[in-house]
């Protein structure tokens, strides 16, 4: 089991296998230009489950594989498969912008993926193409009902942003009602690489446009995770994560891995200890022990808000949120 220094259980591996992205959404990365890693210089899928493997062994519970964009990644299914393989009861999930999603779906279910995120910020062509720098709402609706289609479980994501898309919070979360689709609000991530004119929303005000329409009781939040939950009359829950409050840091069970082998212990940080060269070299010894040194020293909470709260210049789209 990995215990940090604030006893919190760690059992949570988030691992991004590129940092490309075909979308350039104004919250993450809308100035990056169009290029990659040298494939030479990213973890093989092989050396990754070595990692995989070493976590699983130690307690991780739960893997999410992000991005950039995981489905740019080609044979993704082989190495979700490889996870599945080696421990079919790892709750395993993917984060995707669900852009090629129609078209992979059935092979990542039939690989051993259980659970997709999706980020769903608008359901208005125009706005979708303003967000993410291209025409892509008609592609990431198909590749949600393909999703349900064959047996995935879908959660959406949407970043309220007023000038942008502050006006669909009730259409998109009804969206997400009539397919049994369960919705996270998350308030903006001020960061370096985000567009600098982005204005975002405070729980408080969702809620406020939220409880105009619907009655809702207060939840609190589901064990580690980060999102705090509401449930309407009708039984439906919605949950909205504030990073900016406490609570967001306080039973963090995380930890991200980069492909190019940087192992992260919170999202806010910069700092990372790498596996790469433990890995290459087949010391599983070396790696495990880089894991719980990192397990150690991760930090009580992030640097967000507060008098002292910084702008964080961690790249999103390197560790997948």
């Amino acid at each position: 089991m990995l215990i940090d220094s604030y006893d919190r259980v760690v059992d949570y591996l988030r691992v991004s296998v590129t940092e490309r992205c075909n979308f350039r959404c104004q919250y993450c990365m809308p100035e990056k230009p169009f290029s990659w890693v040298p494939k030479e210089n990213l973890l093989s899928f092989e050396e990754l489950f070595e990692f995989m493997k070493i976590a699983i062994d130690e307690g991780v519970k739960k893997i999410r594989i992000t991005g950039g964009e995981p489905l740019l990644r080609e044979a993704l299914d082989k190495f979700i498969k490889m996870i599945y393989d080696y421990e079919p009861e790892i709750d395993l999930s993917m984060t995707t912008n669900g852009f090629l999603l129609k078209g992979v779906a059935q092979k990542l279910k039939d690989a051993g993926l259980k659970r997709i995120n999706i980020s769903i910020d608008t359901l208005k062509p125009e706005v979708a193409h303003t967000i993410a720098g291209k025409d892509v709402l008609k592609n990431v609706l198909e590749g949600v009902e393909e999703a349900l289609r064959v047996g995935l479980s879908v959660k959406v994501n949407m970043v309220p942003m007023k000038g942008l898309n502050a006006d669909e919070i009730v259409e998109v979360l009804e969206y997400c009602k009539e397919r049994n689709i369960s919705i996270r609000f998350i308030e903006y991530m001020e960061n370096a690489h985000a567009k600098v004119d982005i204005s975002g929303m405070k729980s408080t005000e969702l809620l406020e446009i939220l409880s105009a329409q619907y009655s809702f009781v207060d939840n609190g939040f589901d064990g580690a995770s980060p999102s705090h939950y509401y449930t309407m009359s009708d039984g439906y829950s919605f949950g909205i994560i504030e990073p900016y409050e406490d609570d967001f840091c306080k039973k963090c069970n995380r930890i991200r891995l980069t492909a190019e082998g940087n192992l992260i212990p919170c999202l806010y940080f910069d700092e990372a200890m790498s596996i790469r060269d433990a890995i290459k070299r087949g010391d599983i010894k070396g790696a495990a022990l880089v894991l719980k040194e990192v397990v150690r020293t991760k930090p009580e909470k992030n640097r967000w808000g507060g008098v002292d709260g910084e702008l964080s210049s961690r790249a999103f789209y390197e560790t997948g949120g």
